[in-house]
């Protein structure tokens, strides 16, 4: 006697577009004439993006780090042309405290670090903290 033969059963397969339709069919309306076309019921909206909340980066005064060594960490690292970088380094002196850079509050964190890690290694005392900054 013969074994009866086993046939393959396949699953349906649903699309998760529609999940109660096999992939393959796609769904569609289809007008008065016989024309059909795709259905669209999603409206796309534009995403609302914020601009990121700015830091400002500063540097105070103290009474042992060289003047001339505030200008270098201010031209390399905040990218201040001389000129900048002398006025920025004077308002530290006469103000106690100057702004070297502002910006998001991730890049801020991270330059006041490697600031504070230069002077540090260094022999200097030149602190460099961020603070919120109320935007123009």
């Amino acid at each position: 006697m013969m074994k009866p033969l086993l046939t393959q059963v396949i699953p349906t397969v649903l699309d998760w577009h529609f999940p109660s339709m096999p992939v393959g069919h796609q769904a569609q309306d289809s007008d008065p004439e016989g024309d059909t076309s795709p259905q669209a019921d999603v409206m796309v909206a534009e995403p609302e993006v914020a601009k990121p909340p700015m830091y400002a980066v500063v540097m105070y005064n103290d009474n042992y780090t060289p003047m001339e060594f505030v200008v270098y960490i201010l031209q390399s690292e905040f990218r201040h042309n001389v000129d900048a970088a002398i006025e920025i380094m004077m308002t530290i002196h006469n103000s106690s405290k100057g702004i070297a850079g502002i910006y998001p509050k991730d890049i801020a964190e991270t330059k006041a670090k490697k600031v504070n890690s230069l002077a540090h290694r260094e022999g200097y005392p030149l602190l460099t903290q961020i603070e919120p900054h109320q935007g123009e």
